[in-house]
């Protein structure tokens, strides 16, 4: 069976930085640099993407391409089998984050349409949105529904022509919001709170959100790399399209915030955490510009939303049907279909998990704190915080001790000539031995019992 493949380099490019581009650099991006101290928190995320996973972004591209295979046949085809339980683990880790980004990006769909009508006054009813189990479950399904469809098509006729559809939209969407929230007043206030970092405020715990967030949108640990890195030719330079993926990720979650911080310092209206910043924060915002240019500029924003989040569902789906097509042999299409129903019922309880059902909305308790919370948080704090940083420490520790930091660079040379006995061979070598393996096997413990205990 014909498994496909990218039709052109930027093809590849803008799919994976279309999964690297999502909901985590717009919408989940901006509430953790507020809550990290500004720029404290965005120096380091920079630090984590450029030092700790473009090393990781390399190896699991590198990997994928020398296999031609799914996260999981990857390691079987190195002979590896028994460490097959990190395409495993990935494989889970993407289908667990998918399971509640869908239900997230189906509130973002349904907000275009609100947006649409001029109904600002959701922002005041943004508990009883996301309780209104029919439409959740309506827009989450028609998310997925698209999802599937631009995946069922393949490759280059799906997923590379979508990418190379949503990634100029989505980055021309962000540099018009951009030129029209600088005019707003004070919205230099918002851009100083942004750009000048207070170094007080870093701790362990904002490290260890910066590393999940660093991972969690640069889609490290689950498998998508490796996948996608499988449908590229060896005459792609691995090392070039990491880095153009690295600043593609970094640099749509700046600009996000240049939109985001802005609007809110300009409106006056004090943030709050997670999803209130976007869900109901925002739409009083855009009430404030008046009713015809916040219905134009409101619904410009949650498109920008439904596009970064479409590019990133596209990836996480692609992952477990990839592992199905190559190692049962199951027709693409049937493959897509079944994968996407059986995450939409994973999801399930995560959209009931907003506060009208008391059992999911008040899930688990971890040990040590006296504040339960809801199932979609539980699997945030598993998948996102906890499985993807794991995952990248053992990525690092099997290229360095069991692939071969030798088979890697005859790897990579493929593409890049010059490669062996550059700077930059030694750069990545040295990092995904010595450093990666460090900070991401301390951090991830470090984490794990500040999160759980």
């Amino acid at each position: 069976m014909k498994r496909g493949s990218f039709g052109s380099r930027l093809g590849f490019i803008l799919a994976a930085s279309g999964s690297a581009v999502g909901l985590g650099n717009i919408w989940k991006f901006p509430f953790e640099v507020s809550n990290g101290g500004g720029a404290a928190f965005l120096l380091m995320y920079l630090f984590f993407c450029f030092i700790l996973c473009f090393p990781v972004i390399v190896s699991e591209i590198a990997i994928g391409r020398r296999t031609k295979k799914n996260a999981i046949g990857a390691f079987n085809k190195l002979n590896h089998r028994k460490w097959n339980f990190i395409g495993k683990m990935g494989v889970l880790c993407g289908v667990l984050i998918l399971s509640f980004y869908t239900v997230v990006a189906g509130w973002v769909l349904g907000y275009v349409i609100e947006m649409v009508n001029g109904n600002f006054d959701i922002s005041n009813n943004f508990g009883a949105y996301v309780n209104d189990i029919e439409n959740v479950f309506l827009y989450s399904i028609l998310f997925m529904f698209f999802t599937a469809l631009i995946v069922s098509k393949g490759i280059e006729k799906g997923i590379e022509k979508a990418a190379k559809i949503l990634m100029p939209s989505l980055i021309g969407i962000i540099l018009v919001l951009i030129i029209y929230a600088l005019t707003l007043p004070n919205s230099i206030d918002g851009i100083i709170f942004y750009l000048v970092p207070d170094f007080s405020q870093i701790n362990l715990n904002i490290a260890g959100n910066a590393l999940g967030q660093a991972f969690f949108s640069l889609s490290l640990g689950m498998g998508m790399l490796i996948t996608y890195g499988s449908y590229v030719d060896d005459k792609n330079n691995i090392v070039n399209s990491a880095a153009l993926i690295t600043l593609a990720d970094v640099g749509i979650a700046f600009l996000s915030g240049l939109i985001i911080f802005p609007f809110v310092f300009s409106s006056g209206i004090e943030t709050q955490g997670g999803a209130g910043l976007i869900f109901e924060v925002f739409p009083k915002i855009f009430e404030n510009l008046g009713n015809t240019t916040g219905i134009i500029v409101g619904s410009t924003f949650f498109i920008l939303l439904s596009f970064a989040a479409i590019t990133s569902t596209v990836s996480l789906l692609e992952v477990p049907v990839s592992y199905l097509v190559d190692e049962y042999k199951v027709d693409r299409k049937y493959s897509v279909w079944i994968v996407a129903i059986t995450i939409l019922i994973i999801g399930i309880p995560s959209a009931l998990s907003q506060g009208k059902y008391v059992f999911f909305s008040e899930f688990i308790t971890y040990f040590g704190s006296d504040k339960s919370i809801d199932f979609m948080q539980f699997i945030i704090d598993i998948s996102n915080d906890t499985l993807l940083p794991f995952g990248g420490f053992l990525i690092t520790i099997y290229v360095s001790f069991v692939w071969k930091k030798q088979k890697l660079s005859d790897e990579i040379s493929k593409g890049y000539l010059n490669y062996k006995g550059s700077f930059i061979e030694k750069y990545i070598n040295f990092s995904i031995t010595y450093i990666c393996p460090l900070i991401l096997g301390s951090i991830f413990i470090l984490t794990f019992i500040n999160k759980f205990f």
